[in-house]
């Protein structure tokens, strides 16, 4: 980029200062987390993209659940049901424990619950905002 384009781009964005907007964004730079951890906080908030993940992680709020009280709980096959069920295992949102054959499922800890609580909370915040 020339700098003309440079100083071009700066005004535009309000920072008539070049060097001030470099150290801006320098300074910003530095506390941006690493792409990895990017990348796998973008992958988790991608397992709760999905609805019917977020109805089970809900069901487990409750109570710790084997798979065929959940799949009767949201209408669906045990088949269908583990395979959410193994998704969410493996992302670490959910663990499990065996009690001779069956197999009960539960929140993997507090952090769960408060990132659906807060996100529940936003979309329903902005929603009262509109409607009142």
């Amino acid at each position: 980029m020339s700098e003309q384009n440079h100083i071009h781009d700066t005004e535009v964005c309000g920072i008539k200062d070049a060097h001030s907007h470099n150290a801006l964004v320098s300074q910003i730079r530095k506390k941006l987390p690493d792409d990895e951890k990017l990348f796998s906080l973008a992958d988790l908030f991608k397992i709760f993209g999905d609805t019917t993940r977020v109805r089970i992680l809900y069901a487990l709020f409750e109570s710790e659940l084997c798979v065929c009280a959940i799949s009767e709980l949201l209408s669906m096959t045990q088949s269908a049901t583990s395979h959410q069920l193994k998704v969410l295992k493996d992302s670490k949102l959910v663990g499990s424990r065996r009690e001779g054959k069956t197999i009960y499922y539960f929140l993997a800890d507090n952090h769960v619950r408060l990132i659906i609580d807060q996100g529940f909370e936003y979309i329903t915040e902005g929603n009262d905002e509109n409607n009142g």
